[in-house]
């Protein structure tokens, strides 16, 4: 009787160890490792083994719901049949040596919570229908060759709180529905060919801890509805275009005391605006809300 107990047991852990994914899913794999170089990959995947002992891949319900491959080696492009794995909820596939672009039919993973595809070489656009991952908390895509302008469909994106695409080279205004982003608590645009005003919508972003515009071609004034971010605990606006006054408070949480360049390339501080000049312009603000 002993061992016909030992026996079911072990039974039941080698079962418990399988997972019976579906054709398709398992399909997805196998096509992310072959056009990703699976053979060169750090950690490799045994394909003779159960896909439960592969590298990176998480199992739930017999649905692969995680991937996790960063720092792996993964050389080549990401295949679109990538977003058959309809039930992901993290995609973390940062520092590798990937190339190529992002695929369209990455708005098909409406379950994903994080999407890092960050410190790659992708270049090309965001494509608008990330704006479908509705359940999105972190997005992260930053040191790639990304560029062109930042789809307004991101500010679909109501659960965000992190966002980060330094480090490329985006261009244009940042699109107005990004700042109806309330649950965003990092922001870093830092790094990339921005240009345009900065709106005074930000100053509803009211969960922004971090902000990081450093290093664009925003132009204009500094709009005083910074000091309304209470819950800001970094900023870093400077080497910029901005101009004309700016109040102690900011000048104090930027983390390069608002140093901007000018036309001629040549880095000045903005001037701080005299406490009289501020308390006015405050007073201003308090009327509009």
């Amino acid at each position: 009787m002993k061992t016909i107990s030992t026996l079911a047991l072990v039974f039941f852990v080698a079962f418990s160890m399988t997972a019976k994914i579906s054709k398709t899913e398992k399909e997805a794999l196998l096509k992310l490792y072959s056009t990703t170089n699976g053979a060169n990959w750090t950690n490799k995947w045994d394909l003779k083994q159960d896909v439960t002992s592969w590298y990176g891949i998480k199992i739930k319900n017999d649905r692969v719901i995680e991937i996790n491959l960063s720092d792996n080696n993964l050389v080549g492009e990401i295949p679109a049949s990538i977003t058959d794995l309809t039930n992901l909820a993290k995609l973390n596939l940062f520092k590798n040596q990937l190339s190529g672009v992002i695929p369209f039919e990455i708005g098909n993973l409406t379950n994903l919570r994080l999407l890092n595809l960050s410190f790659n070489q992708l270049k090309g656009k965001i494509p608008f229908s990330v704006g479908n991952l509705k359940n999105l908390h972190s997005l992260e895509l930053f040191m790639n060759n990304l560029s062109g302008k930042l789809p307004a469909e991101i500010g679909n994106l109501k659960k965000l709180t992190t966002l980060s695409l330094h480090s490329n080279t985006f261009e244009g205004k940042i699109p107005k529905s990004i700042y109806n982003l309330k649950s965003l608590k990092t922001l870093l645009l830092n790094s990339n060919n921005f240009s345009g005003s900065l709106d005074k919508a930000i100053g509803g972003m009211s969960s922004l801890e971090h902000l990081s515009l450093f290093d664009n071609s925003f132009y204009g004034n500094i709009p005083f509805e910074l000091e309304k971010l209470t819950a800001l605990k970094e900023m870093n606006i400077s080497y910029n275009n901005f101009d004309g006054f700016v109040s102690e408070k900011m000048v104090k949480l930027d983390t390069l005391k608002m140093t901007m360049v000018n036309t001629r390339g040549l880095a000045f501080a903005l001037p701080v605006e005299s406490k009289s000049a501020t308390e006015t312009t405050k007073s201003a603000l308090a009327s509009e809300d």
